[in-house]
């Protein structure tokens, strides 16, 4: 008699996850029961801080900071989003802000200071312009995905209430990343030609940025020694169900368009594995460290299990 093991997942549909969210791609042994959680960045802490599900799409950063707690969970190379984002970044043309190294001494304004989208953001100013990270005041409305963390002395909490968007406007705050959505003249995108600058930063570093991956509870690992090569392969059959539908019956929405951008830039768009994503793993982790989330610089060895490296 075949035993089927229910794991409460927790995974965002994207057109190259959608095969397994709709049982069209199983894996074999085990049944993925699917929360329903939107935005999905919303369930992170349930998973890192908590370990309420048994698989979970998490983001690099906290999956970082997890296990610099120890948090016992396990990630695997399945790297379910990912972009550049070097447009991610505005600000209020009142405030006196010209160029990047302006920052110093401004507040920006983040959803909370581990995002991994702000951590990439972070890292460019830095490496690219030269933005002294810890001369800004950085500006969050929510605290870390593991409850523990603290963040650092030049980081506030928004008063309650307040929305990024709206404090950029008003001049609350002088610069923010991730406030795309404010329609006025007085809030500029801070990186001019930010898809130049994307293919640039690519061209001079390899790096791809990686924001969220899968995870995996440990007790889960050591009690099916073969969960994580099983689910590997249900990602990988997922994702090759989205690209061989992409190349019979081309872009269908913009997220196929995009995709098909990326191709001329990076190669293959969606790639899963730690090697072909070892320059982007460990540039996050560096940057980690040198935005102090985490202690120390972790290795690549450090935050994957041998058997997980192999898989890829």
């Amino acid at each position: 008699m075949t035993t089927t093991t229910v794991l409460k997942t927790l995974l965002g549909t994207y057109p190259h996850t959608k095969a397994l969210k709709d049982g069209t791609v199983t894996v074999p042994g085990f049944e993925l029961e699917f929360a329903n959680i939107e935005p999905v960045h919303s369930g992170f802490g349930a998973m890192a801080d908590r370990l309420e599900f048994d698989v979970a799409e998490m983001a690099i950063t906290t999956y970082i900071l997890a296990r610099s707690f120890d948090k016992p969970i396990t990630a695997l190379p399945v790297v379910v989003l990912r972009n550049f984002h070097h447009r991610r970044v505005h600000y209020n043309v009142k405030s006196g802000i010209r160029e990047p190294k302006d920052l110093e001494g401004k507040r920006v304004g983040v959803r909370s200071y581990t995002v991994t989208t702000v951590l990439w953001v972070r890292g460019v100013l830095a490496h690219e312009y030269g933005v002294d990270l810890d001369k800004v005041t950085w500006v969050t409305f929510e605290g870390a995905h593991v409850k523990a963390y603290q963040n650092p002395p030049n980081v506030e909490l928004a008063p309650d209430g307040k929305k990024l968007g709206q404090m950029l406007l008003d001049g609350e705050i002088d610069a923010a990343i991730g406030a795309e959505g404010v329609d006025s003249p007085d809030v500029r995108p801070l990186i001019p030609n930010a898809a130049e600058a994307e293919i640039s930063w690519y061209g001079k570093y390899g790096v791809y940025p990686v924001n969220h991956l899968v995870t995996v509870r440990n007790d889960l690992v050591a009690q099916q020694p073969r969960i994580l090569e099983q689910l590997y392969t249900g990602f990988t059959a997922a994702k090759q169900a989205y690209i061989q539908r992409l190349e019979a019956e081309g872009p269908a929405s913009a997220a196929d368009r995009d995709l098909i951008r990326l191709k001329s830039i990076v190669g293959d768009p969606l790639p899963y594995g730690v090697g072909p994503n070892r320059p982007a793993i460990e540039m996050a982790a560096k940057l980690a460290y040198e935005q102090h989330i985490v202690p120390k610089g972790y290795t690549v060895d450090e935050l994957f299990r041998p058997d997980v490296i192999a898989l890829g």
